[in-house]
């Protein structure tokens, strides 16, 4: 029996775990860094498969780690996963949000090293309680109020978990190395650079992301290019607040330093080299009327089509911010909050998975993507992994969405579950196989 067909049908004898775990995830939503429960139900698959499995500090640099909530939030999530079926001696280990996977498994004979990227996290989201709201229609949406499954991470981790079976069952006939990594933080690209900077894919020659996304069921981006890179910031202004009337001058007014600042980042000269973004997406300020603001919070972005081009921007913004402070002598603090690399597929790599696409006959439309426009952390991986001479591709598939990412009525069509399984398991084993002396 040939590897197409094992696979499809290894798929399809786990379609309704899939389903079934795709559900649990989806009911029991964490954000980026809270993943507890998430992580422990992936430790643990991994391990039954027969995986050597690594996680927590062992697969991240702390240091590199960016937006971990404070030490009260953790703690709360730790224990809600706890109450909520997580192994509480696995989640002891991960203290500190160190909620980061990678299974790995040699085979028998040498061969290249392959990578499987899947994000874990959550978006801060009331999901709908409606009857034409299918998770809800079918007892199956969110129990952890403020967090909703809105953008199918619910679903890339039980694809990663699928596919990982799949590989496991297969292991006899491969050569040698694949690597399962189960990402923290993707929302608000937080997760990527740490678990990069540890190094996890510096021996990596293949490397695949994918995401389920808006195109209908049956649709494959499989050349992808035109990840914007970019940096979330936070900026706090601390001055002096003072009487307004009586005493002016003895005040130092935050709130005119973070206004001012808001207004010339917008300002930045674009880059002749590629496309740039930025934006203030939040300047909260002041108390009332008649005092002087001694504190200003700015939250802000900047975006590059490279990231040469990105760290221009945001070099422009952090110089404007530290201008505006000294301008108005008031104090500033500049937080890293994310941030990600700019990403393009390896053509040869896109060409590779064309074919095996081409040859499952399981898509009814092959495309390349030519301008993604957004940003995704995932190619923090691809770049290392580009830069020590290997390939890297993303993927797109069609989920049928009934609601654009991010939306409190967000589901997809189950059914990609099982396609993009048999696709990830596909090129996996070709690259894998052992090859005829």
């Amino acid at each position: 029996m040939d590897f197409d067909t094992q696979i499809s049908q290894l798929a399809e004898s786990l379609k309704k775990n899939t389903i079934k775990c795709r559900r649990d995830l989806h009911r029991h939503p964490e954000s980026g860094w809270t993943e507890f429960r998430t992580a422990c139900i992936v430790i643990k698959q991994l391990l039954s498969f027969g995986y050597d499995v690594k996680f927590g500090e062992d697969v991240l640099v702390n240091e590199e780690c960016m937006g971990i909530p404070n030490d009260n939030i953790l703690k709360e999530n730790m224990q809600r996963a706890v109450s909520q079926g997580a192994d509480p001696h696995l989640v002891e280990k991960m203290t500190g949000g160190h909620t980061g996977v990678v299974g790995i498994m040699d085979f028998a004979t040498p061969g290249k090293t392959i990578a499987l990227r899947f994000d874990m996290d959550c978006n801060a989201i009331i999901e709908a309680h409606e009857e034409k709201h299918r998770p809800f229609r079918e007892g199956f949406s969110s129990i952890n109020y403020g967090c909703m499954h809105a953008c199918g991470h619910d679903g890339h981790t039980s694809v990663g978990l699928a596919v990982a079976e799949i590989i496991a069952t297969l292991k006899e006939n491969l050569s040698g190395k694949i690597k399962f990594i189960f990402q923290p933080a993707e929302e608000g690209v937080r997760g990527a650079r740490g678990m990069a900077a540890k190094g996890i894919v510096d021996d990596v020659d293949y490397l695949l992301g994918a995401h389920l996304m808006k195109p209908k069921i049956g649709y494959l981006g499989y050349d992808v290019h035109g990840f914007l890179a970019t940096n979330k910031f936070n900026a706090d202004f601390t001055g002096v607040s003072a009487h307004a009337g009586s005493y002016p001058e003895k005040g130092k007014n935050a709130l005119i330093a973070a206004a001012n600042a808001a207004i010339n980042i917008q300002a930045i000269s674009r880059h002749s080299d590629g496309t740039t973004r930025v934006n203030v997406g939040m300047l909260n300020s002041g108390t009332e009327r008649n005092v002087i603001p001694d504190n200003a919070h700015m939250e802000i972005e900047t975006r590059g089509a490279s990231s040469e081009v990105n760290n221009y921007m945001y070099s422009c913004a952090k110089r404007i911010l530290k201008s505006c402070a000294q301008m108005y002598d008031v104090k500033v603090k500049i937080t890293d909050e994310g941030s990600a690399a700019s990403g393009n597929n390896s053509p040869e790599f896109s060409k590779f998975i064309y074919k095996i696409a081409k040859r499952l006959n399981i898509f009814n439309k092959l495309d390349t993507l030519q301008n993604i426009g957004g940003s995704e952390d995932c190619s923090y991986f691809m770049e290392r992994v580009q830069a020590h001479g290997g390939q890297a591709a993303y993927l797109i598939i069609g989920a049928s969405l009934t609601a654009i990412n991010h939306n409190p009525y967000f589901d997809f069509d189950e059914r990609a579950l099982t396609l993009e399984t048999i696709l990830l398991s596909s090129i996996a084993c070709e690259l894998l196989k052992k090859r005829k002396e």
